[in-house]
């Protein structure tokens, strides 16, 4: 079963004091005060008469989030991926697991 949010957020996640830093810092507050946003994301991502068995996916809060900054910054998937590796503010706006 998918985790609807990253339970525990990271001590490292730090946002750069450049101004992209700062958008994507009020961005992030403003989807901490908004969780009802997140049921539904859960609801989109739900496949019924599915098993939960195998791999679990990313907690749904990270998919809104990623998805966000793909269309936020106008990325390809490929950009996005390297984005996420490369930028801590990046990594701490989707609060990706980081197993």
């Amino acid at each position: 079963m998918r985790q609807e949010r990253t339970v525990q957020a990271s001590v490292f996640d730090l946002f750069a004091t450049h101004e992209i830093g700062h958008e994507l810092k009020a961005m992030s507050r403003w989807l901490d005060e908004h969780r009802d946003l997140l049921g539904l994301v859960v609801r989109d991502l739900g496949r019924r008469g599915v098993k939960a068995t195998g791999r679990q996916g990313l907690p749904a809060e990270a998919v809104l989030r990623c998805a966000l900054l793909k269309q936020y910054r106008q990325l390809s998937y490929q950009e996005l991926a390297f984005h996420l590796e490369d930028s801590a503010s990046f990594r701490a706006f989707a609060r990706l697991p980081w197993s």
